[in-house]
């Protein structure tokens, strides 16, 4: 697993990283809004939860952008080239994938982490409002 993420690049992989940090950060923040009872008094929660759904879709967006930034130098060297072997070209393209897919399993992760917090917020906020 730590190949393909030195496979992927430092950049965007660092940055994508960055974002799940970023992710998790706000997961906690959440949490502990809603152990501790504070999410029930913002009326406004469950808007900020999209945030999370947003920051993932953001990553998802980042990840692609590199695979399109290193497809796009991949074709420049080839065309310098002239000629290359398949082999070749389906190992810079499996690589370039890499970005693609870690952001897309961010995505996917904080809409988990998304479903899972709205359903906690569901089953015990809106029941202490109504009391």
């Amino acid at each position: 697993m730590k190949d393909l993420y030195y496979m992927g690049g430092p950049l965007f992989m660092g940055i994508l990283t960055i974002l799940l940090l970023a992710l998790l950060a706000m997961t906690v923040y959440f949490i502990i809004n809603l152990s501790t009872g504070k999410a029930v008094e913002k009326k406004n929660f469950r808007h900020q939860l999209g945030y999370i759904k947003s920051a993932g879709l953001f990553t998802m967006i980042t990840g692609i952008l590199g695979q399109l930034i290193g497809l796009l130098e991949a074709f420049r060297a080839i065309e310098r080239v002239g000629d290359i072997s398949p082999a070749l070209l389906a190992g810079g393209l499996k690589v370039s994938m890499i970005t693609t897919l870690y952001g897309i399993l961010i995505y996917l992760f904080s809409i988990l982490i998304w479903f899972l917090l709205d359903l906690w917020y569901l089953k015990t906020g809106p029941a202490e409002i109504e009391e």
